[in-house]
């Protein structure tokens, strides 16, 4: 009879065999892929190997299915390579940007907390998840106009749009492109104003050398599979303040005031001495409810692919900036068409697109290019939600509005996206080019 292997030997073996078959499946496919004619470019995609799917199956073979050992792998190479004391890992970046609000309401902040009907000043040209934190918790979002160019929020009406109401700035850097953070940072300093970073869009830029995310008081990260690392759906949630840190947990948590990891018990020492609002004394400490949470953790099996993935992190960021440069080489010789992106002084964006806004007197419109574009299968996207106060979801809820925001409705009207991520290469750039080439010769320019 043949001797039975053990879990170990058999968990090796299938990493084995998980590997094989991610070079038969997907090696197959790129090989089949290259040398043939371009038929389609998106402006996003997941990049992976095999390290992804062993990691992704070994994680099942645990069978443990929520936060685990890779989840604490994954936290723990995310504020190494952010460096940052506090990253808890969530179950999506608009999660991310939830709780990340909703922490700084927490009386564990005590007269700094936010409360209901305070001022949040943010952008309309952008994305609906960095906004509808403000709306979730019965606070006002306070819209501002953006510079065309880098799309980013126009600092003088930050400083204009304050009010004796105003108590915190939440701002996404757009596409990756930082905003103006020196001023930002001393307008919430002078004003006392919270600052949470949006860095969906952003894993892996930095601003004078420093990388963003580290800048606000709290900062949010995403890794759908369009970003700039993916989990499939997933996101962190970072900060340097241990009462914050505190707090996001606890929410994310289920509302528990408890700080247990999963299979824990105990850690306060204090389980069942103490008394908490109008329980009874003693009552588990693992079933008091401190905050009104949610459950919004990560699985080990999405962590298991996220540490995966953080080990290309640098490269992908890399061949992001490389794209940018070859769409900025191409789109050079039409600046009379076009509005094309800079980068905000004194930073080194990681791009998650190439933006650009059609110039009024271009002689076309963005619908005319994007179609044309599409029929030969090349994927582009509007800068999110354009003029997010003309959103239908938008209309009917309580806000205030600074400026007329004119960049705003024309990013709305002009703008429109390719992407930059690590799987585009250069003949698929090149494929672009020469059709946007084609589309202004046939109009003209």
């Amino acid at each position: 009879m043949a001797e039975s292997k053990t879990a170990e030997a058999l968990r090796l073996e299938i990493r084995q065999l998980v590997a094989e078959y991610y070079r038969a499946q997907f090696g197959k496919e790129a090989e089949e892929k290259a040398g043939q004619e371009i038929r389609q470019v998106r402006y996003a995609g997941r990049v992976f190997d095999e390290r992804e799917m062993e990691n992704l199956v070994d994680s099942s073979l645990d069978f443990w299915l929520t936060e685990g050992r890779y989840a604490r792998e994954f936290e723990a190479k995310f504020k190494d390579y952010l460096g940052v004391k506090f990253a808890l890992p969530v179950n999506s970046g608009s999660s991310a940007n939830l709780l990340a609000l909703t922490a700084l309401t927490s009386k564990l902040l005590g007269d700094r907390r936010l409360r209901k009907g305070d001022e949040v000043i943010t952008v309309a040209a952008g994305f609906p998840t960095t906004v509808n934190p403000i709306i979730q918790n019965g606070m006002v979002p306070v819209f501002v106009d953006v510079e065309l160019e880098n799309y980013n929020v126009m600092v003088e009406q930050v400083k204009k749009a304050i009010s004796s109401e105003t108590r915190a700035i939440m701002l996404a850097h757009t596409l990756g492109n930082p905003f103006c953070l020196e001023q930002i940072l001393k307008l919430a300093k002078e004003y006392d104003l919270w600052v949470i970073e949006d860095c969906c869009d952003a894993l892996g830029s930095t601003y004078r050398g420093q990388k963003l995310g580290t800048f606000g008081h709290v900062s949010t990260f995403s890794f759908y599979p369009a970003h700039h690392i993916t989990t499939g759906e997933g996101g962190m949630v970072c900060t340097n303040d241990p009462a914050i840190a505190r707090a996001i947990r606890s929410f994310r948590d289920w509302g528990r005031d408890c700080y247990c990891e999963g299979g824990q018990n105990g850690r306060c020492g204090q389980r069942f001495t103490k008394q908490y609002g109008e329980l009874p004394l003693g009552y588990d400490h693992k079933y008091v409810y401190s905050h009104v949470g949610y459950n919004l953790k990560m699985t080990d099996m999405q962590a298991a692919i996220g540490s995966a993935q953080m080990d290309k992190l640098p490269a992908f960021v890399q061949k992001r900036k490389e794209n940018f440069v070859r769409w900025e080489q191409g789109f050079k010789a039409w600046e009379k068409y076009f509005i094309l992106p800079k980068a905000e002084p004194d930073s080194d964006p990681s791009w998650f697109a190439y933006p650009v806004t059609v110039r009024s007197q271009a002689g076309f419109t963005r619908t005319e290019l994007t179609e044309y574009l599409s029929r030969y299968g090349i994927e582009t996207r509007n800068l999110f939600a354009g003029n997010m106060v003309k959103q239908p979801a938008y209309l009917q809820v309580e806000k205030r509005i600074v400026g007329n925001l004119e960049n705003t409705d024309m990013v709305m009207e002009s703008t429109f996206f390719l992407g930059t991520y690590p799987g585009l290469s250069q003949e698929q750039i090149a494929y672009v080019l020469d059709k946007i080439a084609a589309f202004l010769k046939e109009k003209g320019c």
